[in-house]
């Protein structure tokens, strides 16, 4: 198994959106990017924390490929809006991919230039190393109770 961690807005859209994917084998919803170990929603909305909202994605590559997932990422958010998707606005909105080895940071590197390039340069997503996951667990249960 392997690990992608992407920020595209909101976690909760594309958390569904992902569970859905074949050869996604376990999704969870968090934090990434910013400068304290531990963190929660009150204190990633201050944008102080420099935090993103993040899906991470535990997947099968012998189902899906790294370079798919990536794909999927970018059908399904707008990585043209700084810092916004949808009615969402701020920091912790940003599009993001957090890389967790140089394999993935080229995959990255690659995508983004290849869908730069159909978008005419206006894309805005950021691709960084891995950087103080921290998981929303009391969001995530709260969600996984109403389900």
């Amino acid at each position: 198994m392997e690990i992608a961690v992407l920020g595209l807005g909101c976690f909760w859209g594309p958390e569904i959106k992902f569970s859905k994917v074949e050869g996604i084998i376990r999704t969870e919803v968090g934090y990434c990017g910013g400068i304290n170990k531990i963190t929660n929603y009150e204190e990633v909305c201050t944008g102080k924390t420099k935090h993103a909202e993040v899906v991470k994605l535990e997947f099968d590559p012998k189902i899906i490929t790294y370079q798919e997932i990536l794909e999927y990422f970018f059908e399904i958010h707008d990585p043209t809006t700084l810092n916004s998707q949808g009615p969402d606005f701020g920091t912790q909105y940003r599009s993001e991919i957090f890389y967790l080895n140089n394999k993935q940071k080229e995959i990255a590197e690659k995508t983004i230039k290849k869908i730069n390039e159909k978008l005419s340069g206006r894309v805005v997503t950021k691709h960084s190393l891995l950087k103080n996951y921290c998981p929303a667990e009391e969001y995530h249960q709260r969600f996984l109770e109403k389900r």
